[in-house]
């Protein structure tokens, strides 16, 4: 369903739902079916009451004892009682089975659609180049993934099913209005053209008001979600008071775009009143005088009245609906929106088994920049495989930038990578990414166990396997002291960790994936000095016979590397072992001396 939705354009919100949603067809066709039927059988009571009046009143020259008329030639009265008992039975019935189908086919409608909208919104997301999350809050997308598609599900579970029988009714009563009295259906339905484009009206209007909501419901969310994250800092700073404020801003804006969408959402209901009554006396008064002047029947007089308020007063409804609605639209909108974000990125390629690969990279004439500002200039250098190379230099010089071209988090303006003689750009991607291990500063732990943690991405591995893996990344130490051990939770992102537990962690995740590949994207820059240490022992290990990337602040992690390059403003400056470097008395032996403390 996600290839239906990338071809969707400026269509209306609805319409792109109907799109994305090719493949229930058969699903919505049930429920509007379900939907009519329904309200056929809901009007037919008031019919039975015109009947019944009729019975009582005419007796053996009622409706029902007409069959020229199309009745039953019935002429006992008691008899005709007794029918209209048994249809009235078989009405209820009908609509009590119809009800309860179309209730049961809609809301499952609902619920599957949710369902597929949201993995697809999802998944779509995941595929996004890195740059896309630049200029995009996470409260934000929160807000589309979660209320916006909540808000689409709570429209198809009631409000779609109200629009089909309010026209459904429309349709049916007037039929039988003018089957009964036309003049009299031509005056009381005069309102009903009236109700409708005041609700129309009224929709239009409330359009972009319900955008602003939804996206002020973004806002808040997006400060919500950026401040939990953020609650230690907040304290540290003793900034509540601040932060409480910049949320009542927020919710204060919210507040505010309800209130506009309110003011004229809450004027429908009163407008329709108004017109309803107009319909109403106009058939109490008009067709009480036609049943005086004998020009309509006792029975079919009591019909009209009844079937005036079944047709008129549901439309108080449209008030509700036309909220439900618009709010549904906006909603939809945003997720159809997000849906149809170009992906900018290729998944496609040749494949790649890990097996096969040596890890030789090659970057050729390399060039980058975020917006127009450099990041990357002109860089070219060979990694032979198997081999450990760091890159050091001062913040914004490129370091990062690079791994994140091999790792296709962004594509170069212009140069290539290889890998193994290979375009990058021409690997399956996640064949390429499931050759390389990557340890990030700020590694991403899930709200699981240990065990869970460390396998996370790795499926059908053993308890034993996951334990080699720990003693390598030397974490028994702090596993083994845990309440559970292995099965201990740790925590939102691990929080229940400290950071040179986490990144050990997150090294341990990188030995059992067995990459060819790995990165280490300063992955020590904010651990002590014994973490420094226990980390460094282990890639002195799981470094060797594997091409290994280490991205550092701290020079004395990468002595060992065969080569390390030195980046500024995004150029190679110089490049070589530690000891070269040093000999070679420039920028590099700089940065040396000022962590060293050397004059």
């Amino acid at each position: 369903m996600a290839n239906s939705a990338h071809k969707l354009t400026n269509l209306h919100p609805l319409k792109k739902l109907l799109t994305y949603a090719g493949s229930y067809k058969r699903d919505f066709r049930l429920a509007t079916l379900y939907s009519i039927l329904n309200k056929f059988f809901d009007v037919l009571p008031e019919v039975l009451i015109g009947v019944a009046v009729d019975i009582v009143v005419n007796g053996d020259k009622s409706f029902l004892a007409k069959k020229a008329l199309g009745g039953f030639g019935i002429t006992d009265t008691w008899h005709q009682l007794i029918l209209l008992g048994v249809l009235n039975a078989l009405i209820w019935f009908g609509e009590s089975w119809f009800e309860y189908l179309l209730s049961l086919k809609w809301r499952k409608l609902a619920q599957n659609l949710q369902h597929d909208l949201r993995l697809d919104t999802y998944s779509h997301v995941q595929k996004l180049e890195m740059a896309y999350f630049e200029n995009q809050r996470t409260g934000n997308l929160m807000s589309i993934l979660n209320e916006d598609i909540n808000q689409m599900e709570r429209f198809l579970n009631g409000g779609a099913n109200q629009i089909i029988q309010v026209v459904c009714s429309s349709i049916m009563v007037s039929a039988v209005f003018f089957a009964l009295q036309p003049s009299l259906a031509i005056i009381s339905l005069l309102p009903v053209p009236a109700i409708l484009f005041g609700a129309f009206w009224f929709q239009k209007r409330l359009a972009p008001r319900y955008a602003e909501v939804r996206e002020a419901a973004g806002d808040v969310s997006a400060r919500l979600n950026n401040n939990l994250l953020g609650l230690a800092t907040i304290k540290a700073f003793a900034t509540e008071n601040f932060e409480a404020k910049h949320i009542g801003e927020a919710s204060d804006q919210y507040r505010m775009a309800n209130a506009r969408a309110i003011a004229v959402s809450a004027a429908i209901t009163p407008v329709i009143r108004m017109a309803i009554l107009a319909g109403f006396t106009a058939t109490l008064v008009y067709g009480g005088w036609l049943t005086l002047h004998g020009e309509l029947a006792v029975g079919a007089y009591s019909v009209l009245v009844f079937l005036t308020q079944r047709l008129l007063w549901p439309l108080t409804g449209l008030a509700d609906v036309a909220d439900m609605y618009q709010r549904s639209m906006s909603a939809i909108d945003r997720a159809m929106n997000l849906l149809n974000t170009p992906i900018n990125i290729s998944y496609d390629g040749s494949a790649l088994r890990v097996e096969d690969v040596k890890g030789a990279l090659q970057f050729t004439n390399l060039n980058f920049a975020y917006a127009d500002r450099p990041t990357l200039q002109d860089i070219t250098l060979t990694i032979p495989a198997g081999k450990t190379v760091a890159f050091v230099g001062s913040t914004g010089s490129g370091k990062s930038t690079l791994v994140k071209l091999l790792l296709r988090f962004y594509s170069a303006q212009s140069g290539e990578i290889r890998l193994d003689g290979l375009p990058i750009d021409g690997i399956k991607l996640q064949d390429l990414r499931r050759a390389i291990g990557y340890v990030a500063q700020d590694s991403f732990l899930t709200d699981g166990t240990i065990a869970e943690n460390i396998a996370y991405g790795v499926n059908g591995i053993s308890d034993e396997a996951i334990a080699e893996a720990a003693i390598a990344a030397e974490a028994m130490e702090f596993i083994e002291k845990m309440p559970l051990g292995f099965a201990t939770r740790i925590g939102e992102r691990g929080q229940k960790l400290s950071g040179g537990q986490r990144q050990r962690l997150a090294l341990a995740r990188a030995i059992l994936k067995n990459p060819p590949i790995l990165i280490l994207d300063e992955a020590t820059s904010a651990v002590d000095n014994e973490t420094e240490a226990a980390i460094q022992r282990s890639l002195d290990v799981v470094s060797k016979n594997r091409t290994t990337i280490v991205i550092a602040h701290r020079l004395s992690t990468i002595r060992q590397a065969d080569c390390i390059y030195l980046l500024e403003n995004g150029r190679i400056v110089e490049s070589g072992t530690h000891d070269e470097l040093i000999r070679l008395n420039g920028g590099y032996l700089s940065l040396w001396r000022l962590q060293t403390g050397e004059r």
